[in-house]
């Protein structure tokens, strides 16, 4: 299965695929599913993962400048 990166308006980057993702530890760590939610907002308590921050913190996406 190729690897899709999707960013939502206003919430976490969604990657899914063949994952495979290493803990500081240097030790895989498990994926419930072929997909995870990947935080954009810096306000996750379980960083890198997404656990819905966004919404309450109110994080917008960045305007692009021409």
């Amino acid at each position: 299965m190729a690897t899709k990166v999707t960013i939502l308006p206003n919430g976490p980057a969604l990657i899914a695929g063949d994952l495979e993702v290493i803990g500081v530890d240097g030790k895989p760590i498990q994926l419930p599913t072929p997909q995870m939610a990947i935080c954009r907002c810096g306000a996750s308590k379980s960083k890198p993962f997404c656990d819905g921050s966004h919404r309450p913190a109110g994080f917008k996406d960045p305007t692009p400048t021409a």
